[in-house]
This record gives structure tokens, sequence and C-alpha cells, in this order.
């Protein structure tokens, strides 16, 4: 009896195997998948367009165009003063850095130079708009593999960042700041030492964030090895910021080449990471807004005394030249080209913007990878549409 039933065991594992066979032998037809242009992980309205062989990406082509507001020939038509009104929405969570290469391009052109109190206030409120922008990032990443208390935590503690943002400038998201030769006003009273209680509360979030996300074995299983980019490729796509440094590239214009702002006095550390995965973008952006707080602890602590503004023409006419500029934004490396035929407006407004690069990339970095994963890699590339449809 024994025999017989062995018997049949086996003759059914036998033909199980062989229909494993001919199923692998079975070619699958491949399916043309629309990602967008109304996806959330597309972070705005982008498209892109995969060919799937079963669940494996063949190719991916992100179509971007979808909000393109024109800031550049708008530019044209606007005053000095008035491009930072158009500027600070390209990047919407970052809003106010936007602001500062423009306004140290044209500086450069006038040969004129903010002072000291306004370059150290200026350097403040872009590491803020850092600190805005990627505490945004790190709870949407975890949104976008099925943990939602994360960005719950991360909207709570933004709003403190917000609050100190608004309380100088006048605005949440678009602060109109930045002036040729300085700032439009001093810090109100009592600002420093209610800033310093925001960033404890940002050093508590990270902390969280780390628990929560980092220490996530899910998490480390949908990051780890997935989406990894040498650091050669990312360099030959334009990659820059945390994108590149995630690749172990030791790479900061704060630190290597910065103009008109103060973090080459202040002492402060450059994150990198070797393995270029979703994981190491993650774990690195989550460092550099450790590090936010402490450039801006010591930013707090050495305010130099004095005017927040240069003196300058109450009507502002550019000088005839070009200049060009670029800062360590949020999203990485944004540059502006400036050319001035002496007007009251900009003969031309060239932007390099970093989320551009930073989604050319996905063609390469999508092929080959599974459909779930392509989500968490285009949340750990993060970009802002605003950023690429200029």
């Amino acid at each position: 009896m024994t025999d017989v039933t062995d018997t049949k065991q086996m003759a059914y594992i036998a033909s199980q195997a062989a229909d494993a066979r001919v199923n692998l032998e079975i070619e699958t037809e491949g399916m043309t998948l629309n990602i967008g242009p109304q996806h959330p992980a597309t972070h705005g309205t982008l498209r892109i367009v995969v060919k799937l062989d079963g669940e494996q990406v063949i190719s991916a082509e992100p179509l971007m165009g979808y909000m393109h507001r024109g800031y550049e020939k708008l530019s044209e038509v606007r005053t000095y003063p008035q491009v930072t009104t158009l500027v600070n929405r390209i990047d919407w969570l970052g809003s106010f850095a936007n602001e500062v290469p423009f306004i140290l391009a044209a500086e450069q052109l006038m040969e004129v130079e903010a002072p000291p109190r306004a370059q150290w206030i200026r350097t403040a409120l872009f590491e803020m708009s850092r600190i805005a922008n990627v505490v945004l990032f790190l709870g949407d990443m975890g949104v976008q593999l099925g943990a939602v208390t994360p960005v719950f935590f991360a909207f709570r503690d933004r709003e403190f960042i917000l609050n100190q943002i608004e309380a100088v400038t006048g605005g949440r998201f678009h602060p109109n700041f930045d002036r040729i030769g300085g700032l439009r006003d001093d810090l109100p009273k009592g600002w420093i030492e209610e800033t310093q209680g925001v960033l404890k509360r940002i050093r508590n979030f990270c902390d969280e964030i780390e628990t929560l996300v980092v220490g996530n074995e899910i998490f480390q299983s949908r990051t780890r090895n997935i989406g990894v980019i040498p650091p050669d490729v990312g360099l030959s796509y334009g990659l820059s910021g945390a994108n590149i440094r995630s690749s172990g590239v030791d790479w900061d214009i704060r630190r290597d080449g910065g103009v008109g702002l103060v973090h080459h006095e202040l002492d402060w550390k450059v994150w990198t990471h070797p393995d270029g995965d979703s994981f190491a973008r993650f774990w690195v952006r989550l460092q550099e807004v450790r590090e936010s707080c402490t450039m801006i602890e010591q930013i707090l602590d050495g305010i130099p005394a004095g005017p927040v503004m240069a003196k300058v023409p109450r009507i502002i006419k550019v000088p005839p030249g070009e200049a060009y500029v670029e800062t360590e934004n949020p999203l990485g490396v944004m540059g502006y080209y400036v050319v001035s035929k002496g007007d009251l407006t900009p003969f031309r407004v060239k932007i390099r913007s970093a989320s551009f690069n930073n989604v050319s990339i996905t063609p390469w970095l999508l092929k080959g990878v599974y459909v779930p994963d392509v989500i968490s890699i285009l949340a750990s590339l993060y970009f802002i549409l605003g950023d690429i449809d200029r």
C-alpha cells in the first residue's frame, strides 16, 4: 500500500515539474503602464510610461511639462526685486532657498555685498528652508511604502519651522524676503529663543523617524540594494545634493566654493553613504536635517550686530554683464545664469534646477526593477515638479 502511495506522489511531483517547465517557456505579453500624471508618488504632475514584461520593467520614459509655468521668460518682464516672487515658487517646499542664488547673481552684477548680519540671517533661513523641505520627504517616504504615521509626525513638526520662517518673512511658503543688498527686515524680538526651542523639536523628530522607519525591517527590505546608483553614473547624469552624496561622492557647494552665505564660518559635516541605494538616500537626508539644526544653532549664537541692508539705489538698475551663481539647495544644486543689458529687468535668466537632473536618470535606474520598487525608487530620488517644469 505504501509503495502505491509513493508512486502516486512521485507521479504527481513529476507532472507538476513538467507543467513548471512548460510555463517557463511561455513568453508573457508585454504591457505598457502609465504612472501618472496624477500619481501621488510622482510629487506632482509627472507621467512615466513604463513597459513591462510581467512584473519587471523593460523601459521607463519620464514625460514632463504638465505644469510648465515659464519662470525663465517671465523673469525677463519683471524688475529684479519682482523676480523673487516668481522663483520662490519653483521648489515650493524650500522657497526661500530659491531666492538666494538669484539675489547673489544680481549682487555680483551690481558689485554689492550684503552686510554680515544679513548674510548670517540669510544662511539661517536658507537652512530652515532645507529642514522644512526634507522633513516632509522623511515622512512621505514612509507613506510610499505603506506607513502613514511618519508623515503625520512630519507635518506636525514642520509647522513649527514654518512658524519661525513666517515670523521673520511674513510668508510661510513664499517669503519674498531676500533683497539685493540684504534682507527686507531684521529679526523680530524673541525669535532667536523660540527658534532654539523649535530646533530641539526637529532633533526629536529625527530620532522618532529613525526609530519608526530606519529600524523597520519592512522599510529595510524595500530600500536596501534597491535603485542603486554608482557614483560615475550619477555624475554622468548630473545628479547633485543628497542623491549623489548617498553614492559616496563627497561634494557639497556649501563647503566647496559657495558664495554669499556663511557656511564656511560654521563647524559642520558633509554626510555621504557608500551604498547608493534608496535606503542610503533616505539616511543621508536624515543626517542632513540634523546637520542643518547644528548650523542654525551656531548661527543663532553668533549673529553679528549691524544693519541688514547695504546702500543700494531705490530703483534697481543692474549694470550690463552676466553672472552665474549656484547654491546647495534642499533638492541639490540650483544655479541662476543672469544676463543684464543695463535695464530694470534681466535680459535673460536661465535656471539650473536639481530635480530635472534627478529625474533624468530614471530611464537608466528603473530598467530591470520590479513594479513595486518603482514607487520606492521614485520617492527616494525626491523631486518637486515645479523644480522641473520651470
